[in-house]
């Protein structure tokens, strides 16, 4: 039987979790072919991991420029996109266009116009495009599915989801090249497009109305002053200079991969993976919410905070027969380089606990907590699942649970953050046919692809 041929466009460090177990665990039946990158010191890492670690072989590594010359001397059967979100919709188109399968890491793209290039593109080629949306694949993700298909509170009527980022992961998309808008479209594009895709998923329902408000109101240098705080805007990164005590710092010398893939890397292309949060030019929001009607009728109210000083998040989902709510809290991630070594998170009595759990509240019946073994692995046991629906061969075709995300999915859950920032810029609902004409005929999730 011959092998799936592969090509990875982008290097960094979120696409180890898609690149090692195509050549590893199944490596059988799958063949990495090149590796594309603005990096040639990137992809020599991967390509010593490759020969080293891995107990693969190295592979061709293009720069950026020459991907059109990968896809015609290598002609690998699919494109695996990891790039910056920015640079998602070049590369999908071209590799469609080339005749390649694509699974591009989230978000599908940034704006309604490359949006709509995309699924001209799939159109144009007849090729198939996933999005790789490994929320949808978690177990106890997978479970609310199921308990809210079966009916169990009822008809979903409407939804609330607040998620937080804490202090040393929010901080996290302030200090790369998330922070600038022409790039990662905001958070609500980058980081929410997950939330929303999760509740076009539970709700089986495509958004079509969206108001938002968004504002940066911690990161950045004017927050910082504000607050008194101005010897944390003294420098532009962290990395070789005196800021040992900054609690935002990270230093990319004391890991060995940031050092390898992002310091070492900065002669290529200039990124600097280490800036100071409380700079200047950050031109995305720190704190959104907002609101979405559905064409089904049902409502998602939605916020994200990324200065908290705890991470996770609360769903709540108010149905005709009752109440669901899901909780996913995972205590701190308080910068390791200032963190006391006898640290310990305090939760008082009576306080929510850390950890994750479903709680059913039936009408007129008391509550009762869903048992769920516990979960181990990247991103609460995600990945593999999502991984193994990639590349193994075993995989089936169709998932019940209606899993696999494609283009016009992966386009309903880009556009709500898409139709926030339009909303925040303009203080007006926007309609997010006027966006991109997303399948007006249908109503349900599951109709898309």
């Amino acid at each position: 039987m011959s092998k799936t041929r592969y090509a990875f466009v982008g290097t960094g460090g979120r696409a180890i979790s898609f690149l090692e177990p195509l050549v590893t665990t199944y490596a059988g039946t799958n063949e990495l072919v090149a590796l594309c990158d603005t990096s040639a010191t990137r992809m020599a890492y991967y390509n010593g991991m490759l020969a080293g670690e891995w107990a693969y072989h190295p592979v061709p590594a293009y720069p950026a420029d020459r991907f059109d010359a990968l896809l015609r001397e290598t002609k690998p059967d699919a494109v695996f996109v990891c790039t910056t979100d920015s640079a998602h919709a070049g590369y999908i188109v071209r590799a469609l266009h080339a005749g390649c399968d694509v699974i591009t890491e989230k978000p599908l793209t940034i704006d309604a116009e490359k949006c709509r290039e995309i699924l001209a593109a799939v159109a144009q080629s007849g090729r198939r495009l996933r999005v790789a949306f490994n929320y949808r694949w978690a177990p106890f993700r997978t479970k609310v599915k199921e308990l809210l298909a079966s009916g169990v509170i009822g008809q979903v009527k409407s939804v609330n989801l607040e998620y937080l980022l804490d202090t040393n992961h929010g901080a996290d998309y302030f200090r790369r090249w998330h922070a600038h808008a022409d790039e990662s479209g905001t958070l609500l594009v980058h980081k929410s497009t997950h939330h929303f895709d999760l509740v076009n998923w539970w709700l089986d329902a495509i958004p079509q109305q969206v108001f938002a408000y968004g504002d940066l109101v911690f990161y950045g240098k004017q927050n910082a002053l504000a607050r008194g705080d101005g010897a944390l805007t003294k420098y532009d990164r962290y990395t070789g200079t005196d800021c040992a005590a900054d609690p935002f710092r990270l230093d990319l010398t004391e890991s060995e991969p940031f050092r390898r893939l992002y310091l070492d890397a900065e002669k290529d292309s200039g990124y600097l993976r280490d800036r100071n949060v409380f700079r200047d030019d950050i031109t995305i929001f720190d704190q959104m919410s907002l609101n979405v009607r559905y064409r089904t009728g049902q409502v998602l109210t939605y916020s994200l905070t990324c200065y908290s000083p705890r991470e996770g998040m609360r769903v709540c989902f108010n149905g005709d027969r009752g109440r669901l709510e899901y909780h996913e809290f995972i205590g701190t991630h308080m910068n390791r380089a200032v963190r006391p070594k006898d640290f310990k998170l305090d939760v008082k009595p009576g306080a929510e606990a850390e950890g994750e759990w479903i709680r059913v509240f039936p009408h007129f019946q008391p509550s009762y907590v869903v048992p769920m073994p516990p979960q181990t692995g990247a991103h609460g046991g995600a990945d593999e699942i999502l991984n193994r629906s990639f590349y193994s061969p075993d995989a089936p075709a169709t998932d019940p649970l209606g899993r696999f995300a494609g283009h016009e999915q992966g386009a309903a859950s880009i556009l709500v953050g898409i139709a926030g920032v339009k909303s925040i810029r303009e203080n007006l609902p926007v309609n997010i046919l006027d966006l991109v004409s997303l399948r007006p005929d249908a109503t349900k999730l599951s109709e898309l692809v």
